[in-house]
């Protein structure tokens, strides 16, 4: 008797159920395990290793730049889609004639772009529709390319404008590119004058990718940093580096072969921080009696760029 009644009364008690962690709590959990990745990170960068599933340097990533909206702000909108990526692809098939490091095609996408206008809140600048980001990142999914996307903050900040991008930033083939050219601290409008950002900004933007990155258990992001004159980026030696994210120092000038050699020895090779980039312009570097540099031209770069950008 003492049995039955001992057995009913087990099949009708509930289990015991564990009281949800608080906010706050779940908060603390998740500092935690940022705090620890951190901690290998910094063990691996200290044994000059690469984390797993890491772009650079085994590879090259030849990019598009621009915008599916705007025809004149690259070849990225200059082109019907399936004629860009044709086109793409026969870029990146040319830089993988030219060198042995193998390819990765991408998509940069100016997300954030600088404006003449003040807006609503005066910051000079204007996020593209979620619609739109979403297409060119399902463009990238579909055809197995990297896709990044360009912030020009205008007279706003990284503080303000990266976290609206996390939710794509999560995607692990989704990577970030920064503009100081439209940084304008000055508080003048866009255009008027060259920007800037300083290491604490770039500091800002590493540390932002890297706890995406812990968080969400994804391969190190790629961090691009367009420059072409030297107050475009301030006191460089204090930029962190950090095997979570791939910061690469990208020489954005136009102009003559000779040109663009003399800037990247300046702005590039004297103030190196960890990976480097080199852009061509279609249109720009072919003005009056110019040419294009070929792949083989930019590939023999000291250091060779392993980011490559087409507008």
């Amino acid at each position: 008797m003492l049995l039955a009644v001992w057995g009913l009364a087990s099949c009708n008690s509930q289990p015991e159920r564990k009281p949800r962690p608080s906010p706050a709590a779940t908060a603390r959990q998740q500092r935690e395990l940022v705090r620890r990745d951190s901690l290998r990170a910094d063990s691996i960068a200290r044994a000059g290793a690469q984390l797993p599933g890491a772009v650079l340097p085994d590879s090259r990533i030849v990019a598009f730049y621009g915008n599916p909206l705007h025809k004149g702000m690259g070849i990225l909108g200059e082109l019907p889609k399936d004629q860009m990526l044709a086109r793409l692809n026969k870029q990146a098939a040319e830089w993988q004639r030219a060198d042995s490091l193998p390819v990765r095609p991408a998509l940069h996408l100016i997300a954030v772009i600088a404006q003449r206008d003040s807006g609503a809140d005066g910051k000079y600048r204007l996020a593209l529709p979620d619609s739109t980001i979403r297409r060119v990142i399902r463009w990238g999914q579909e055809h197995n390319t990297l896709v990044f996307l360009d912030v020009q903050v205008g007279l706003s900040d990284l503080e303000h404008e990266l976290p609206p991008l996390a939710k794509y930033l999560r995607l692990p083939f989704v990577h970030l590119g920064i503009d100081p050219e439209f940084s304008m601290k000055s508080g003048r409008r866009p255009g008027t004058e060259v920007g800037e950002f300083d290491a604490q900004d770039i500091n800002y933007a590493r540390r932002f990718l890297a706890r995406l990155v812990s968080e969400n258990r994804l391969p190190p992001k790629v961090l691009v940093v367009h420059r072409f004159r030297q107050d475009m980026v301030t006191n460089y030696q204090d930029i962190k580096l950090d095997p979570r994210v791939q910061i690469v120092m990208h020489m954005d000038g136009w102009g003559t072969p000779s040109i663009k050699r003399s800037s990247y020895r300046k702005f590039i090779r004297k103030e190196p921080v960890e990976y480097t980039g080199f852009k061509i312009f279609y249109r720009n570097d072919r003005k009056g009696e110019s040419r294009l540099m070929t792949p083989r031209e930019v590939a023999a770069l000291t250091p060779a760029p392993l980011y490559i950008q087409y507008q």
